[in-house]
């Protein structure tokens, strides 16, 4: 598996942000002086801390030129921050992407492929990857999703290696997203 590197110079950035939720995702927002910082107004490979507990993440866009991160619920019990609570949160930017989350539907598709599609998979980046999965997840409609799941293998049979034509400064989760840009915390 190809690990992407890109050089870079590493930023860091330290703030303090509300814990949100939308839905049922917690989240916090990056202040726009944080978001500023960054190399990319689009996702960005990050590690850090919040509240001195360590992770490794990818900054979403918010469709608005700044950017979110996903708690997750081990993260918020090891850092014991709750939506409302204020986090003192540390990033610095990454070369190295985490893999992304595959969702079933196309992690199956891929899973049954011909050989040479998974090895193209294998073979793409971390950062390509995410690409992918996002363009998946990026619809609430179960047809258009399951079309895109279908496109991304014709893509790769094709040579494809990242899916193309989206906005990748946009919000792009549908339960988050309104229009492109992330909505109003509950």
């Amino acid at each position: 598996m190809a690990v992407e590197i890109v050089k870079t110079k590493t930023v860091t950035v330290e703030f303090s942000a509300t814990v949100d939720t939308i839905g049922t995702t917690t989240l916090v927002r990056l202040p726009e002086p944080a978001s500023r910082q960054l190399p990319s107004r689009g996702q960005v490979a990050v590690r850090g801390s919040v509240n001195g507990c360590e992770f490794r993440t990818v900054l979403e866009p918010d469709g608005d030129r700044g950017h979110w991160m996903k708690v997750d619920p081990q993260l918020r019990q090891r850092a014991h921050v709750n939506p409302g609570d204020h986090a003192t949160i540390a990033l610095e930017t990454t070369p190295e992407w985490p893999e992304p989350d595959v969702p079933d539907d196309l992690r199956a598709a891929l899973t049954g492929a011909p050989p040479h599609i998974t090895d193209i998979w294998a073979d793409i980046t971390p950062m390509a990857r995410w690409e992918w999965v996002r363009w998946v997840n990026a619809t609430a409609n179960p047809a258009t999703r399951q079309r895109r799941v279908e496109v991304t293998i014709s893509k790769m049979e094709n040579g494809k290696r990242r899916p193309c034509c989206f906005d990748l400064s946009a919000c792009t989760d549908p339960t988050l997203a309104k229009n492109g840009k992330l909505r109003s915390a509950n």
